[in-house]
């Protein structure tokens, strides 16, 4: 793809139509141009041409020479990308604040499991469900791979609010990590972590709970890209949900025999 069809498909995935994106490309691979020279460099036709730099112009992105024949200039790249960038942000939040004045259907947040795919939205759930914890956290991190600063911090915040937060990751140098990262977390060594098997090329990668109701499972799996980690999750919120009562009891047995190997302090 040349340098103006990749700007072209930069502009459209921005609002721009095909044409506006066309025309604007062209004008700015010129110092100026008329009507018919835009139309041969953008290979848009003439007689769209005007009808689209009429828009162009609306739009603060050309402009605009009276002469005869009429003339066009494409405004300084970083204006445009300054003026698209503000009507891109006024239409988001046009779009977030009519969405919030819609009237949402009764529903209840622990009905059923839902799955993620992608690496980030994984961490998005898993720092949500940090940000909204009021009373426990117990973590398992056996990939520590799959850990982003984001959940460092949400796991830090919520031990600064009070939440007990106890972690546990395969080795000591790992849990020295955390505990500088996260120094009010109470962080143990669980070897059994770091002997995980494969099933089908994929590794448990971390398991959080949050005040014994929502959790998170994810795993991770080989990719063909090099240092490039797939994630895939499921989570579900809801302290009668199959899926968390299982969890939930996995974990305090975890952790009632965690507490049982704690030297008295």
């Amino acid at each position: 793809m040349s340098n103006a069809e990749e700007a072209v498909t930069s502009l459209e995935e921005l609002g721009l139509t095909e044409y506006e994106a066309r025309c604007f490309v062209a004008l700015t691979r010129l110092s100026k141009g008329t009507a018919r020279e835009i139309s041969q460099v953008a290979d848009v036709p003439r007689s769209r041409v005007y009808d689209t730099i009429e828009r162009l112009d609306r739009k603060g992105l050309v402009d605009v020479k009276q002469a005869d024949p009429r003339e066009y200039k494409a405004v300084p790249v970083e204006t445009a990308c300054r003026r698209i960038r503000e009507d891109y942000d006024s239409r988001i939040n046009t779009a977030e604040n009519a969405l919030g004045r819609l009237e949402q259907p009764d529903s209840k947040d622990d009905e059923g499991m839902w799955a993620i795919s992608r690496k980030e939205h994984v961490t998005e759930r898993v720092v949500l469900f940090l940000e909204d914890a009021e009373d426990t956290v117990h973590y398992l991190v056996a990939a520590t791979e799959v850990l982003d600063r984001e959940i460092r911090s949400a796991l830090a915040s919520a031990a600064d609010r009070g939440v007990n937060v106890h972690v546990e990751v395969p080795s000591g140098d790992d849990a020295a990590a955390f505990s500088e990262a996260v120094p009010d977390a109470d962080v143990g060594v669980s070897s059994d972590l770091e002997a995980t098997n494969d099933v089908y090329d994929e590794w448990p990668a971390q398991l959080l709970m949050v005040d014994r109701q929502a959790v998170v499972a994810a795993g991770i799996k080989e990719s063909d890209l090099p240092d490039v980690v797939d994630e895939m999750a499921v989570w579900t919120y809801g302290r009668d949900h199959g899926f968390a009562v299982w969890i939930r009891e996995l974990l305090d047995n975890r952790l009632e025999k965690y507490d049982e190997g704690r030297p008295d302090e």
